[in-house]
Order: C-alpha cells, then sequence, then structure tokens
C-alpha cells in the first residue's frame, strides 16, 4: 500500500474555514496500469495517473470540510465482488482506520451496496463511495429550488439502489391468516415504495420546472439574444472568467464544485451584440450518471447555445484528461467534440512558466482557424480582449445581416427593429430615411421581411 498522506495537521484552503464533520480516510482502489481498459472501476479516470485521481478524490472530500488523516493509494490486480479490495489490504486500512480514529472512510470508486455493506463491518466505519461523495457536495451546494430538486432525486434514485436485505428484522411483517400466511410488504419493499412516491412528485415538480425553464428560453427566443455558455471541468475558472466578462459576483473559490446552480447574465459586447452568458455546474470524471440525467434541464442552456466555451486550466498536470472528460459528457449531452459552436479556452496561463506559456501558444497556433483554443488570465485579464473579439465573431456567424429602410418619423418600425435584431448602424439620409442596419436570428428573419417587404436588402 503505498501511503501518500498523512495530514491531520493541515488545513484546507478551499474556502473560510468551517466546522469538521468527522476524521476521514481517503482510500483510491486503482487498478494497475497493466489492466485492460474498460473494466468496472476504470471510468473515464483511466487517463489520469493514481496519485492525480487521488488528489481529487482528497479535493472532493475537503468540499464538504471532512478533515483528511489520510489517504492511501491501493494498486488492484483484479476487484473483489465482496468488498472491491482484496482481504489483506481490507484488514490492513481497517487497522489504520481504527488507529486514527476515523469515523468515515471515501472510497473513490463506485461501490455495488452489498460491497459498501461488508467494507462497512470490515472497518466499523461509515464508507461513502464516489458517487455518494459527489451526491454529498451538490446537496451542500444547491440553493435554487431548481437545484434542490435535481440533487434530491439523483440522491433518491442512488439510495434506491442501496436498498439491500441485510438485516432478518426486514422480513418481520406478514400476510395471509395464522403461521401459514405468505410474507406481507416487508419493511425492504416498504422503503422502496416510499422512495419511488418521492423520486414521482420530485419528477412532477421538476416538470413544472422544466417548463418555466421553456418558457423563458421562448420569451428570450422572441427577443433572440445568443447564448453563450460557460463549461468545463470544475475548478478550470468558469465563474472567475464569468465575473470578469459580466462584472457580476458570482462565488467564485478555489474548490471543486464551488458553484452548482446555472447562473445567467445579459453582457453587452464591444462592437457586437448583446448576449446571454450561461455559468453551467463544472464537469468531473465519472459524474454519476443520474447526476447527468436529473441536471438534464439545467444543461439545456448548453445543448441550446450559440457558442459554447470550453473552458480548460491549462495549469493543471491533467488538463488533457480533463477535456477528455468534459467532451465525454458533451457527447452524453449530445454534443460531439467536433461540433463547431465549441470554442476552446484556456485558462490560468498566469500560473504556469514562460517556457510552457510559449509551448501552448505554439501548439495553439498549429490549429486551425476555426478550431484555434484562445490563451487568457481570468485572473489578471490576460487575452480577454481578443475572447470577446471572437465570441462577437462566432455569434456573428449565427445571425443574418440585414439592412433596412425605414420612415425617420415612424418610430413604432424603428423601435421594432431594436427589440429583435441587433442594430450595428443607423444613419438618416435629408428626405427623412433612416437605413437600419443590423442583425437577426435566422428564425426572425422571414417575419422582418413580411413586415417591411422590399425595404429590406441582404441576407438570404
Amino acid at each position: 500500500m503505498d501511503s501518500r498522506h498523512n495530514d491531520t495537521d493541515r488545513t484546507t484552503s478551499a474556502g473560510p474555514a468551517t466546522h469538521t464533520t468527522a476524521r476521514c480516510v481517503v482510500v483510491g482502489p486503482y487498478l494497475r496500469a497493466s489492466e485492460p481498459r474498460g473494466g468496472e472501476g476504470r471510468g473515464r479516470g483511466e487517463f489520469r495517473s493514481p496519485e492525480a485521481r487521488l488528489d481529487e478524490a482528497i479535493g472532493l472530500a475537503r468540499a464538504i470540510d471532512l478533515d483528511v488523516v489520510e489517504s492511501v493509494v491501493v494498486a488492484l490486480s483484479a476487484i473483489r465482488p465482496a468488498t472491491y479490495l482484496g482481504r489483506g489490504k481490507v484488514e490492513e486500512i481497517a487497522e489504520r482506520v481504527k488507529s486514527l480514529e476515523a469515523g468515515l472512510v471515501v472510497m473513490d470508486c463506485a461501490l455495488s451496496p452489498v460491497q459498501q455493506r461488508n467494507l462497512e463491518k470490515a472497518w466499523n466505519a461509515k464508507v461513502l463511495d464516489r458517487t455518494g461523495l459527489i451526491l454529498e457536495i451538490f446537496g451542500r451546494r444547491a440553493a435554487t429550488r431548481e437545484g434542490t430538486l435535481q440533487v434530491e432525486l439523483a440522491h433518491l434514485t442512488y439510495q434506491k439502489s442501496r436498498l439491500v436485505r441485510s438485516w432478518t428484522h426486514l422480513e418481520r411483517q406478514r400476510g395471509g391468516f395464522g403461521f401459514l400466511g405468505g410474507p406481507g410488504e416487508t419493511q425492504l419493499e416498504t422503503d422502496r415504495r416510499i422512495i419511488q412516491d418521492r423520486i414521482r412528485r420530485i419528477e412532477h415538480d421538476l416538470e413544472g420546472v422544466k417548463r418555466t425553464r421553456a418558457l423563458h428560453r421562448t420569451s428570450r427566443k422572441r427577443v433572440p439574444y445568443p447564448i453563450v455558455a460557460l463549461v468545463g471541468y470544475t475548478n478550470a475558472g468558469k465563474s472567475t472568467l464569468f465575473n470578469r466578462l459580466t462584472r457580476s459576483g458570482v462565488l467564485a473559490a478555489d474548490m471543486l464544485f464551488a458553484t452548482l446552480d446555472p447562473t445567467l447574465r445579459a453582457v453587452d459586447l464591444p462592437n457586437g451584440p448583446r448576449v446571454i452568458l450561461s455559468d453551467t455546474v463544472g464537469f468531473i470524471s465519472d459524474l454519476p450518471t443520474m447526476l447527468v440525467a436529473a441536471f438534464r434541464a439545467t444543461l439545456e442552456e448548453v445543448i441550446e447555445a450559440d457558442l459554447i466555451l470550453h473552458v480548460r486550466d491549462v495549469s493543471h498536470g491533467d488538463t488533457q484528461a480533463q477535456s477528455k472528460d468534459v467532451d465525454q459528457v458533451l457527447e452524453e449531452l449530445g454534443i460531439p467534440p467536433e461540433d463547431e459552436r465549441i470554442l476552446e479556452v484556456w485558462n490560468k496561463v498566469d500560473q504556469v512558466s514562460a517556457e510552457e506559456r510559449e509551448r501552448l501558444h505554439n501548439l495553439a497556433a498549429r490549429q486551425s482557424p476555426e478550431r484555434r483554443p484562445l490563451l487568457v488570465s481570468a485572473i489578471d485579464g490576460e487575452g480577454l480582449d481578443a475572447l470577446v473579439a471572437a465570441i462577437s465573431e462566432r455569434v456573428a456567424r449565427t445571425r443574418v445581416a440585414l439592412t433596412v429602410s425605414v420612415d425617420a418619423a415612424d418610430g413604432a418600425a424603428l423601435s421594432w427593429l431594436h427589440r429583435n435584431g441587433d442594430v450595428l448602424e443607423t444613419a438618416t439620409t435629408d428626405d427623412g430615411i433612416t437605413t437600419v442596419r443590423l442583425r437577426v436570428h435566422p428564425t426572425k428573419e422571414g417575419q422582418l421581411r413580411a413586415k417591411f417587404g422590399d425595404r429590406v436588402q441582404g441576407g438570404s
């Protein structure tokens, strides 16, 4: 066993000091590199070194204020169906948990209900797998009603899968007459039914939230501002970049999943149109499928975006692996990596050496203009002017350029043009004719031509 940390006295720098909830041991049980890919437990994390994966697991534990007293990597040759780990490792960790007086063990993998139960018995401590840990973080971060409902739905779906026939008291209830009656509704079945009923109620409530969100999108389409969505690995700097571009105060902290609920702001681009900038939840390797499903309504802002900014932390040692993780989540949403709407933003260049910065610039320059990433620093503002210009240029491609001539005294017509398009320039001649140059969403072009007829020039 590779013991990498024993940091009882270390404090987290993730944010303001808060009360510690439990002494915790983090275990990274990873298959050896020689093992074939695609087996249980490999997932998207297979692109990373065991040390990097363990460091991320420690960050997840500290994100909910756990006191990580020790963390260890366990190299596996095979996964044991009963306990995930081999018997020797289970006993070794049991001794460490006892000596450190840890009440919680975080396993950086997906455990079956039986494996979780067996490990809890062996270690005499609560065991939390990666899915459960991420759900705990999301449960703390959710602030809006929609976010709370989505997290509860994911948690109940997970909890439902944890119901196993563990104790004899689950069979105490019996039906029928006398002693010959068969078993009635067991406690297990009762719990499962209660959870299923709650799931149905939450899904009903979320449908209402989804309809409200759809109405908001419809209202935005009436004044079709382009949607620019920020996506990326958690802690890649999306919220900091969002704050820079919108001059707002969204929480941005050096921690995993600092923000969860989506935020939208209108931004007037210099020499460009007004856009809606959307900051979404950060992605992570092995993001539980139930969370992707639960947050699909939120992530529809990404699906329908005109431009997707994939923000990457190029100062991180596993930036390439993180990029692959984000690509896979986007593919689950129906957005392939080659989608022309995606523009990569290489953030945190202020944290790399001069040699690495030069290498990154050369790497970006070798890519085609359509796929060329932009190097920025959301902290000091480096490269943001070029990013804003690129956003304006990309958004302009999604709009139709038209020129409309109207009577200068026709205030209603001029007002309509301003409400339904991005007015770039107006000019009025001596004979009282105002020429308006604007861009409109393709869905608005037909409506505009029907209203102004042959006074419209350009476009399709």
